[in-house]
């Protein structure tokens, strides 16, 4: 993160322009926190790798400055391998061994640890386990300085609800909205908002689809690693997963529509949604992915003190879209929203809430065996927690949690079936009724990933 701060700093203001200013950069690296001169590599790595580029080892730094001019995207894989910290583990306890037993093994080598592409969910426990730097995700804000500071493109940003608290207890919301477009968005909007919209499609489809007892409905479509968990490993059991997209992609999706030319930015405390973006169905929506840690950096390399700022607070979410943001969240929203629209409906939306991906698995493990379950709606979130349980979060999941629950509590607004923004948005798309939500193509097409 210190050798990120200084990058953004440097490219902000206008004093990285060569590649003798990158090795300017190595070297006061190297002298600031005596690294030896046949860890050079690993330097020059990690600047790549928070430029959001690919590693490279022990090669001079030639094109990268102009890559990063050009770049509208960050490419595959989000998750890089770096030659060379692995040595300086120690064979016994090695956090690689543990970290993802469940899914794709890490194997340390001398070198590099080795992943197992083909089974990797993009989760993150591995780059935030590791204590030497040896596994680390792409950062994509250096790409993005030259977007913000270009009067001609409106850049929004999609905010998840899990930021409340993580860049101070006592900074608000809107204080985030004033710091973001001190850096040059058009706008701070709550992926929250456009929760509510898919909450009221998912009660929509729940209802069509739950018709008989032993029927039953996956979501959350809001996180990547419960959706590829299954889609990869459970193909049975996926055909009873949401077709909706996550908030992200809606929120990217319908902005783009609104605001033609737009370029949309997501903050979240994920790094899997790095890796979402870029899948084929789903590609084009959002342009860049930063992440909470990296966000305090780059509010701290700026010298933006949120505590100081005027608060810019707008209620544009439900309590239930907000809590999208922690386990359960997604069951409490939907059922909010089936009881109103079926109120004397004879199957009842019962849910199970499960997170980590031990239990993920476990579970469907549990309904691919056809093993009874007592629920009927089942809520799938990678981290414990919920997104508050993120690898780049900046509080632990306890604390984010209630101030979770606290940021959906101050919402004026109790459900989605209430939120006057949402039919706000389906008006401007021409959708004058609620129930066109699950049948017009224009808007299925925005929400869904057929």
């Amino acid at each position: 993160m210190k050798i990120f701060g200084e990058l953004v700093k440097r490219y902000w203001n206008g004093n990285l322009k060569s590649v003798s200013d990158l090795n300017h950069l190595v070297a006061e690296i190297k002298d600031k926190y005596d690294f030896e001169d046949k860890e050079m590599p690993f330097i020059k790595d990690h600047i790549r790798i928070a430029m959001g580029l690919d590693p490279k080892g022990d090669v001079d730094f030639d094109d990268e400055l102009d890559i990063i001019k050009n770049s509208k995207e960050i490419s595959e894989p989000i998750i890089a391998k770096i030659e060379g910290p692995c040595e300086y583990c120690g064979h016994e306890g090695c956090k690689c061994e543990d970290v993802c037993k469940y899914e794709s093994h890490i194997y340390k080598k001398s070198k590099e640890p080795v992943i197992i592409d083909n089974k990797c969910l993009n989760c993150g426990e591995c780059v935030a386990s590791c204590d030497f730097g040896a596994i680390a995700d792409k950062m994509e804000f250096l790409p993005l300085i030259d977007l913000l500071k270009d009067k001609d493109t409106p850049v929004y940003a999609s905010v998840a609800p899990a930021a409340a608290g993580q860049f101070g207890e006592d900074v608000s919301m809107g204080q985030l909205r004033t710091a973001l477009k001190l850096l040059g968005f058009e706008d701070m909007v709550e992926t929250a908002l456009f929760a509510d919209i898919l909450t009221i499609r998912e009660a929509f489809e729940f209802s069509h689809l739950v018709k008989h007892a032993g029927d039953f409905f996956l979501t959350s479509c809001c996180c990547p690693v419960w959706f590829n968990l299954t889609k990869k490993h459970y193909p049975e059991i996926f055909t009873h997963m949401s077709p909706s997209v996550s908030p992200m992609i809606a929120s990217g999706r319908i902005l783009k529509t609104l605001y033609k030319g737009a370029k949309v930015v997501f903050i979240a405390p994920c790094i899997a949604k790095k890796a979402e973006i870029n899948e084929p169905e789903l590609k084009g929506a959002i342009d860049f992915v930063i992440n909470f840690r990296e966000l305090a950096e780059i509010f701290d390399a700026l010298e933006i003190n949120l505590k100081e700022l005027p608060s810019d607070d707008k209620d544009q979410a439900s309590m239930g879209g907000r809590l999208y943001a922690r386990t359960g969240g997604v069951s409490f929203s939907v059922k909010t929203v089936v009881n109103r629209l079926e109120p004397q409906r004879l199957i009842q939306l019962k849910s199970m809430k499960v997170d980590g991906v031990k239990s993920c698995k476990e579970i469907l493990d549990d309904l691919s065996k056809g093993k009874e379950i007592d629920a009927n709606f089942i809520e799938g979130m990678g981290c414990i927690g919920g997104c508050v349980g993120g690898p780049r979060t900046n509080l632990d999941v306890g604390k984010a949690t209630r101030i979770v629950n606290e940021y959906g509590e101050d919402s004026l607004i109790m459900t989605p079936f209430d939120n006057l923004n949402v039919m706000k948005i389906l008006k401007q798309l021409d959708i004058n009724h609620i129930e066109e939500i699950i049948k017009n193509e224009k808007i299925k097409a925005l929400l869904t990933r057929e």
